[in-house]
């Protein structure tokens, strides 16, 4: 590099390889700031390494940090994607999952040739919210190091599927307003336009720029948070309000037969009744 003064050639060499390095952890992918294998953290702290050496010695080339990076970065690249081809260099490169408990059965060789105590085990099981290791039914060590745990059946929680029961199926919720600014993307993920949203606004007398989180479910019904936090925004109600507006019209018509003379409409109003109870008790479980 040209002469500089020695404090204003460290601060450009640390932005040069701060750039340098942080392109290479993007195009490596987000797997290196999470769940990284062996390989990956060795790489992760070898070219943290480069960078900091060459950041505080002004006697060094920073085209040598470069050219060091970069073969740190192709290597790993090519490790990539040879193992998403090979199982067998994936299992090299990035470790095998281990069983350490099957079938309700504890596998003490697995523990030892993973370096793993009865301790240990009962430490990461405990991690998991287990504390008898006799209520796992099967528990697998991940490469990265996490314990997997699959409770016996009978200790699991009880689901819809195990009740009988079929959901409606649920998209995740979407994010319609930040920082009072809407979001047009999350709302045509949900099928809902800007009109909708400023119809339940208005319900909640809120303007959308008073709005610092606005966040909308499948059923359609909006949760806001304001940049003022002493104002209270009350809960949705749509769905209860449905529900008590359709009980209230079933009663309503229940009336209506009583209180007719008229043969005919006493039948219509009966069938009627009879029709939107039987519409009550398919929707209920869903509006409650």
């Amino acid at each position: 590099m040209p002469d500089f003064p020695e404090w204003l050639e460290v601060i450009l060499r640390s932005l040069i390889l701060m750039v340098v390095l942080f392109t290479i952890t993007k195009i490596l992918g987000s797997k290196q700031l999470s769940q990284m294998n062996v390989f990956e953290y060795v790489t992760g702290v070898v070219l943290g390494g480069i960078v900091a050496i060459h950041t505080f010695d002004p006697n060094s080339h920073i085209i040598y940090a470069i050219i060091a990076m970069l073969i740190w970065f192709f290597v790993p690249f090519a490790a990539q994607k040879i193992a998403l081809k090979s199982k067998s260099f994936r299992n090299f490169v990035e470790g095998k999952s281990t069983v350490f408990i099957q079938d309700g059965k504890i596998m003490e060789d697995n523990l030892k040739k993973q370096g793993y105590s009865t301790d240990d085990l009962l430490e990461k099981l405990r991690q998991r919210d287990v504390f008898l290791a006799d209520d796992v039914e099967f528990a697998v060590l991940e490469p990265d190091g996490t314990l997997n745990v699959l409770p016996k059946r009978e200790n699991r929680p009880l689901t819809a599927k195990d009740l009988g029961i079929k959901l409606a199926p649920q998209k995740e919720p979407q994010t319609v307003i930040m920082d009072g600014k809407v979001l047009y993307e999350s709302l045509a993920n949900l099928n809902l336009n800007l009109a909708w949203l400023e119809t339940e606004l208005e319900k909640l007398n809120v303007s959308i720029e008073n709005v610092f989180l606005g966040q909308a479910d499948t059923d359609g019904q909006l949760y806001v948070d304001l940049f003022d936090d002493t104002i209270a925004v009350p809960s949705p109600n749509e769905k209860p309000l449905l529900l008590a507006t359709m009980k209230k019209c079933q009663a309503d018509l229940e009336l209506f037969a009583l209180a007719t003379e008229n043969s005919q409409s006493k039948t219509l109003y009966q069938t009627n009744s009879k029709k939107l109870q039987a519409a009550i008790d398919k929707i209920e479980k869903y509006l409650n």
